[in-house]
């Protein structure tokens, strides 16, 4: 009797990357809020959360990816990469909202996507 051996990805790695991939889009998160207080008190800060807001929106694109690969190769559950999906499209909101000068949208959909990050990254367990 023949077995068949397939390969698969280690769950456990594109887990570990996938933390990475939301503690960095939580960190992201957290100093767009700090560079949002510098754009109210400094010269610079108009440039910082400008740029903050690029590193974020990459975090959030690296999020996805990270998520559809944890997911693809070793046929898991297809929950993050919609979680991944969700919070893109928040983070394109957010941009636009941004570009247009709409503070009282912009600043609460920051609160929200900056709690949901945490929630995410306190439902994937501690990094190791």
């Amino acid at each position: 009797m023949a077995t068949q051996v397939t390969a698969t990805a280690n769950p456990r790695r594109g887990s570990s990357f996938l933390r990475i991939a939301i503690a960095l889009q939580t960190l992201t998160i957290f100093l767009q809020a700090v560079s949002a207080g510098l754009l109210l008190t400094s010269s610079y800060g108009e440039t910082l959360h400008s740029a903050g807001a690029r590193v974020m929106y990459g975090a959030s694109m690296l999020y996805l990816l990270t998520a559809v690969l944890a997911w693809k190769p070793g046929g898991g559950s297809p929950r993050p990469v919609r979680h991944a999906s969700g919070f893109l499209v928040l983070a394109s909101v957010q941009v636009v909202l941004g570009i247009a000068h709409v503070p009282s949208v912009h600043l609460p959909l920051g609160v929200l996507m900056f709690g949901l990050s945490v929630l995410a990254l306190a439902r994937r367990g501690p990094l190791q």
